[in-house]
């Protein structure tokens, strides 16, 4: 996944704001997601990029509810309107995501966890001395990544 391909993403989900928002905003989302989320967007795949768009989301709308802030319609009084669906809209995924943080048990960039696990097919060698080193002392074949690395 691209950065673009998350930007539309992002862009699809929110089509109705999209009158109020600028392209380089959908980028400033994406970014700021990433970096809260800690998962890079190129490597990003089911749950990352569904919570990379969950929290691009929200970046936009705080970006609406700040550019709000000065539309205050004196006769009317609906500047409590205005931000009140925002704010709502914004604690409410602020509580999806902290749900799924605690929820979470295991750190998925963990090598372990992307790709499962690979055994080696061939042999191993010690590069200094030559010695094959396929095998552990307890004559088992060793395998990476491990759940330490």
């Amino acid at each position: 996944m691209t950065q673009h391909d998350l930007e539309m993403l992002v862009q699809k989900d929110v089509k109705g704001l999209d009158t109020y928002l600028q392209q380089d905003d959908y980028t400033r989302a994406v970014e700021a997601a990433a970096r809260e989320t800690g998962y890079a967007v190129t490597s990003a795949n089911g749950t990352k990029v569904n919570w990379l768009v969950e929290r691009a989301k929200r970046f936009l709308f705080f970006m609406l509810l700040s550019e709000s802030a000065h539309k205050f319609k004196v006769k009317q009084y609906s500047l409590h309107h205005r931000f009140e669906h925002y704010r709502d809209i914004i604690k409410y995924m602020d509580e999806q995501w902290a749900t799924f943080l605690e929820s979470e048990p295991v750190d998925p960039d963990t090598p372990v966890h992307i790709g499962g696990m690979k055994v080696d097919a061939g042999f191993q060698y010690d590069r200094n001395t030559g010695r094959d080193t396929t095998y552990s002392d307890e004559n088992v074949v060793q395998f990476t990544p491990t759940e330490n690395d």
